[in-house]
């Protein structure tokens, strides 16, 4: 990865994308830093190839949060323009057609757990720590969390997490339905990867018509969530030919090969 890039972009294979922070030493959320994830974000946008996407920290943490010495250093009349310019890019990461899969490593915390928050999936270390500590240092999370926690872990837990900026364990946060699954520390990429290949090999239009009638029917009353479901199955499912392919391959009992047309 070249110096200058803070975060690196990489395409594994079978259309799996690994965007990886890079901040030393531990992976702060600068406002260069989120300059260079948007363009990242924006390229896998527009990029109908990738069929899912591995969010990750180079080094041994995934991300501590805001770049606090940076924060000392800004007029502060400008921290609510700062707070919406990172609201759109994790709502643009967040809807993003491939599924997304953080690989936690090390720390989440801050804008770190908010930043994995706005994955579809996560996959932590079994030494991973996660929190949110915005109280201890005069600040809330701004970044969605506190939207996007309550509504994944419920929402005692999620005031509990905030009101008392603790960090919690990666088992901790396996009981609470924080993240879907721990591995051994070091693990998480590859653990990641495995997931992510298992998704890219089904058919993406399919996936990502999934993914947008939970992500938009959760908005929804369920009689609305379920129209919005059958109205993305008739446009984005029944009018591929990855449905064709999956009945053929059924048939002659043999693995699919969906080409997410």
């Amino acid at each position: 990865m070249p110096e200058n890039e803070l975060v690196g972009r990489k395409n594994d294979e079978e259309g799996v994308e690994i965007l990886t922070l890079k901040n030393p030493p531990v992976n702060a959320l600068s406002t260069a830093l989120l300059a260079d994830l948007s363009k990242r974000v924006e390229a896998i946008a527009s990029d109908p190839k990738v069929r899912a996407v591995i969010l990750t920290g180079d080094g041994q943490y995934f991300s501590a949060g805001a770049d606090l010495k940076e924060m000392a250093t800004l007029d502060l009349s400008t921290a609510p323009e700062v707070v919406r310019k990172g609201h759109a890019l994790f709502q643009r990461l967040s809807d993003l057609r491939p599924p997304v899969i953080a690989a936690i490593n090390g720390l989440a915390l801050g804008g770190g757990l908010e930043l994995a928050l706005a994955c579809d999936l996560r996959l932590a270390g079994e030494s991973a720590k996660l929190g949110a500590p915005e109280v201890n240092y005069g600040l809330m999370p701004a970044y969605g969390g506190t939207q996007r926690l309550p509504r994944l872990i419920g929402v005692p837990k999620a005031k509990e997490l905030i009101f008392t900026g603790a960090m919690i364990s990666a088992a901790e946060a396996l009981r609470i339905g924080l993240v879907n699954k721990t591995v051994p520390a070091g693990q998480e990429l590859r653990a990641a990867r495995d997931l992510a290949h298992t998704i890219a090999q089904k058919a993406p239009r399919a996936v990502q018509a999934a993914k947008r009638a939970i992500t938009e029917g959760l908005a929804l009353p369920l009689a609305q969530g379920i129209v919005g479901e059958t109205l993305l199955f008739e446009s984005e499912v029944l009018s591929s030919q990855d449905l064709g392919e999956g009945i053929l391959a059924f048939v002659e009992r043999r693995p699919p090969k969906f080409k997410g047309e």
